[in-house]
């Protein structure tokens, strides 16, 4: 088992560089195909114009402004991946963000998507695209710090493991790289669950790993995470992404709520 097809969305932000260098630097490790993926956002007239020169003006600066997207994201793409990747593949799709990138996600192994950046200027894509995409649940998806990576993902890793739907796809998920990494860590917090079991179903891949427990107290989840994570010099988080309700993460606070906001190194989610 391996990824084959690594999709990446491609924007205008300055995080897409760095996730299309990530991209590559996967890709050459599991020898697969990048395929990169821009998003054309669509025209939206506004509701209370009439037809004529007005409009033509409005679809004539949409057009140029499109356009001018599009040629940055290309740019991007044949600087990183064209001269890595020569079989990377380059793909524009027209429509509303999350939607495409999840339709495309059905014929790739892993989604590279980007942490929301935080100065929404520099792009049109949804700030909440990585959770959407995490949530879909078709594929892995493999988000990028807006900062980026400072080395590879996958010679340290670490699994949050609760014993749920979510953290079983999530390691699932993840196996090429857990297959491949020097240490793999466990991490539970307050789980009830021993981690015996997912540390017996690893080694018979060939994973190594080392279970880790954890207490919260009255300290967040996603707080633990991260500090253990900096703690063993982490550069792969691999969780599942809402095991709990969304509804009840977003008015108590939670693992998913606070990595997505505050990752500080890739994170691997599947739903």
């Amino acid at each position: 088992m391996g990824y084959k097809t690594i999709l990446v969305h491609v924007d205008t932000g300055p995080g897409a560089p760095k996730r299309l260098k990530l991209s590559a630097d996967l890709a050459a490790r599991f020898e697969a195909q990048v395929v990169a993926l821009y998003v054309r956002r669509p025209f939206q007239a506004p509701a209370f114009t009439d037809a004529g020169p007005a409009m033509d003006s409005l679809y004539r600066t949409y057009e140029n402004a499109t356009k001018a997207d599009e040629a940055i994201a290309v740019a991007a793409f044949r600087d990183v991946i064209g001269a890595a990747n020569p079989a990377g593949e380059w793909r524009v799709a027209d429509g509303l963000a999350e939607e495409v990138v999840a339709a495309y996600a059905r014929y790739a192994d892993l989604v590279i998507v980007g942490q929301a950046e935080p100065d929404a200027s520099t792009t049109t894509t949804p700030a909440d695209l990585a959770e959407t995409i995490g949530m879909s649940g078709e594929r892995p998806t493999l988000i990028v710090p807006h900062i980026g990576a400072t080395k590879p993902p996958g010679r340290t890793v670490m699994l949050c493991w609760n014993g749920s739907r979510e953290a079983a796809r999530a390691a699932t998920g993840a196996l090429p790289i857990l297959k491949q990494a020097e240490q793999v860590i466990i991490l539970l917090v307050d789980s009830e669950d021993g981690g015996e079991h997912v540390a017996a179903w690893l080694a018979r891949h060939g994973v190594k790993a080392t279970v880790k427990r954890d207490t919260a107290g009255d300290s967040d989840v996603g707080e633990i995470i991260l500090s253990r994570a900096a703690d063993q010099d982490v550069d792969l988080i691999v969780m599942g992404l809402y095991g709990h309700s969304r509804m009840r993460e977003w008015v108590w606070g939670g693992a998913s709520r606070t990595l997505l906001a505050s990752m500080t190194v890739p994170l691997l989610v599947a739903h």
